[in-house]
């Protein structure tokens, strides 16, 4: 492998080792629930996974999950409220931490469930305004942590709405 090719896995993994650090310095036992969303969904999918292989090789017992479009009552029924009670398969030991990704994860409606939540950016668009930290992972090889203010968004932004079915007039 060239000197190149090491930079740029060691540059996610540095990024990856970093928010691993803050989530289990806040997060430390019991069961922790970590969200990953982003405008695009194949980029926050394969964060989640790389996440969750970095807190899997520091001991942590993870179950990864990748949820689609999933709307509030969908969420709670068949991923959260298992895997709070300890029967979601995988997620029977009592310090246990799921990572999933998906889309409306961090709508207001569930935003308080998560213990930690990443929105990645691809691209231009601006971030959700609810994520704990935001990653610039427009080149997968070099994702970069993005600071934005705030103050220019308002406090929603981000939400992602149901799709709605246009009905026959």
């Amino acid at each position: 492998m060239d000197t190149d090719a090491m930079n740029e896995v060691t540059d996610r993994q540095l990024l990856l080792d970093w928010i691993a650090d803050e989530f289990l310095h806040n997060s430390w036992a019991g069961r922790r629930l970590v969200a990953v969303e982003g405008a695009t969904t194949g980029p926050a999918a394969r964060f989640a996974d790389d996440l969750a292989g970095v807190l899997s090789a520091r001991g942590q017992v993870v179950v990864r999950r990748s949820l689609g479009e999933v709307d509030e009552p969908t969420l709670r029924r068949e991923t959260i409220e298992p895997f709070r009670a300890g029967t979601l398969e995988g997620a029977e030991g009592a310090d246990t931490v799921l990572v999933v990704d998906g889309m409306r994860l961090l709508n207001d409606s569930v935003r308080g469930i998560w213990h930690f939540s990443i929105w990645t950016l691809v691209g231009e668009e601006l971030p959700h305004s609810g994520a704990n930290v935001i990653v610039d992972d427009t080149d997968e090889s070099r994702p970069m942590r993005y600071f934005y203010d705030y103050c220019k968004l308002p406090p929603s932004f981000g939400e992602r709405r149901e799709a709605t079915t246009a009905r026959p007039s």
